[in-house]
């Protein structure tokens, strides 16, 4: 679900709950407005979630090089960025 689906549910479920006064026998409109509000705000915080860890991205830092006798002292530093970005699509068939 989008976040264009979760605001319409919202929005509607809000409606559904506090604006409309309509009886209908065995269903209760302000409990199917809140459910919808409910399934609204689970559904934009999984998307919300699911968008937030794919634009994660890995760094790797190392540091190296040991003191050897008669050399100075040397340090490395080494620091890879690596996005996580889905694979190419396969190509065209002709």
């Amino acid at each position: 679900m989008g976040i264009g689906a979760s605001i319409f549910l919202l929005a509607l479920g809000a409606i559904l709950a506090f604006a409309v006064n309509a009886d209908i026998s065995g269903l209760d409109i302000s409990v199917i407005g809140w459910i919808l509000m409910a399934a609204g705000l689970v559904g934009l915080v999984t998307t919300l979630w699911f968008w937030n860890s794919r634009r994660r991205t890995v760094v790797t830092r190392t540091t190296g090089g040991a003191p050897v006798a008669g050399s100075t002292y040397s340090s490395e530093y080494r620091e890879v960025r690596q996005d996580d970005v889905p694979p190419p699509p396969p190509p065209a068939y002709r």
